[in-house]
């Protein structure tokens, strides 16, 4: 397992130098009882629906393993989207408010999953024709936080990280190729973890051995100078209507017009 250390959301400054040093933070306690409680039923209604729908042989990241896909319609989500336990820690991120909400959604693997490729979220974008510079090559330009709905454990098929592959042009190694230290970089932690993340850092899932179904739910936020393509409108204007000023100011691309 990955030594990792759980950051307190009062430890603003602390969580963010992490952050840019390793490419992720995990941070205790985002969720309350409540608020965690509220995340898995809306996790564990959606992952019925698509599990009647999808057999664990055509899920979308391999057997028995999903992606949510878009979720942000969902008000289970929605409260995930300005949390004050998390975006104080983004803000000092970037170093700026001045950022945007891209949506929400996550993934999930079910008892039989087998272990997943390293792999990062985003391609480079930049394509520079003189290679002089690289998504790798920038301050972070695309976080997303997961939030974890039940213990994560090795036998379960907890993520691994690989701390600092954020900034490097390295190529991912093949999943039979991978060192021991990749292969048990494995971050385990209670439900309620907010886990930070540069998308640009390697990570995958690993086996899951047990018997429950081992879901993270997710939020996503681009840099003030970043943009993706296709960016749309996938927030219903009911729940935008329901959040605060900050968080209306966050999702103001990807609300739904009235």
């Amino acid at each position: 397992m990955l030594d990792v250390e759980l950051i307190d959301p009062t430890e603003v400054e602390r969580a963010a130098a992490i952050f840019h040093r390793d490419g992720f933070v995990p941070i205790r306690d985002a969720l309350n009882p409540e608020q965690l409680a509220y995340a898995q039923s809306g996790a564990a209604r959606v992952i019925a629906q698509q599990m009647r729908d999808i057999p664990l042989e055509e899920a979308n990241r391999g057997y028995a393993r999903y992606s949510f896909g878009s979720q942000i319609h969902h008000p289970e989500w929605v409260q995930l989207i300005d949390l004050p336990t998390v975006l104080p820690i983004i803000d000092a991120i970037w170093g700026s408010s001045d950022y945007i909400c891209s949506g929400g959604g996550g993934d999930y693997s079910t008892p039989g999953a087998r272990e997943q490729q390293l792999h990062a979220d985003i391609r480079d974008v930049f394509n520079d024709p003189l290679n002089l510079v690289t998504i790798h090559d920038v301050p972070t330009p695309y976080i997303v936080v997961n939030f974890l709905m039940v213990e994560f454990k090795k036998i379960n098929g907890a993520i691994r990280f690989v701390p600092g592959t954020h900034r490097t042009r390295q190529p991912v190694p093949a999943i039979d190729e991978e060192p021991d230290r990749m292969k048990e970089s494995i971050i385990c932690a209670p439900a309620g973890t907010a886990l930070i993340r540069d998308v640009r850092c390697w990570h995958g899932g690993t086996a899951n051995n047990s018997a429950e179904i081992r879901p993270m739910t997710s939020v996503g936020y681009l840099a003030p100078w970043f943009r993706l393509s296709g960016l749309g409108p996938s927030l219903p204007r009911a729940l935008y209507d329901t959040l605060s000023a900050r968080g209306k100011e966050l999702t103001r691309f990807i609300v739904q017009p009235d």
